[in-house]
């Protein structure tokens, strides 16, 4: 039987990258349902630099999870979610996350944070905000989306920060088999 969990080494995996502060998670925010709109199902994995909850102090899965469960796994018609409490205080590694997705669900993953991993990256860089080009030293980067003039290294292609549609069309281009985008109908506004 196979395990609907295996590595999901067959989906296209895109990392952004960034010092904290320069809008990773709001760039993410306006791809996703531009990617949705062209029927392709993506799959984020987001870093945290400490601890998070999902849940809080008076519902259950938080009661049964601090009474001392390992995993805590809720569901409803809607959704599921997996909750696993680490004892390691190292920090988690992107391919371990990665095998807790359903490959079967999703054509592309996109990965925001874990800049030290060599996965293919866009960075996210802003200028005014005077921290160093992670391309300069991260030879992961194959592009640079930035809302100013730029001096790119190695010639990477550059990418308006500001047009969630070109930085679209740069990741179907590279990561989305044209067999794979299903036309879905275009959001209404």
């Amino acid at each position: 039987m196979n395990d609907p969990r295996r590595a999901a080494a067959s989906v296209p995996v895109l990392g952004f990258a960034a010092w904290s502060g320069t809008g990773k998670t709001t760039l993410l925010i306006r791809l996703l349902p531009l990617l949705k709109a062209r029927g392709i199902r993506v799959g984020v994995v987001k870093h945290a630099h400490h601890d998070f909850d999902l849940d809080y102090p008076g519902k259950d899965s938080y009661e049964l999870r601090k009474a001392g469960a390992a995993q805590m796994l809720v569901g409803s018609r809607r959704r599921w979610a997996l909750i696993v409490e680490r004892e390691s205080s190292d920090e988690p590694r992107l391919a371990d996350l990665m095998q807790h997705l359903l490959p079967a669900d999703i054509d592309l993953i996109l990965v925001e944070g874990f800049k030290p991993e060599t996965i293919p990256k866009i960075e996210i860089h802003r200028p005014s905000l005077g921290k160093p080009v992670l391309a300069v030293s991260d030879t992961s980067v194959i592009a640079i989306a930035t809302d100013a003039p730029l001096t790119v290294p190695g010639g990477l292609p550059l990418l308006d920060l500001n047009d969630p549609a070109q930085v679209v069309e740069f990741i179907v281009s590279r990561f989305v088999p044209a067999a794979d985008t299903r036309a879905a109908p275009a959001p209404r506004v």
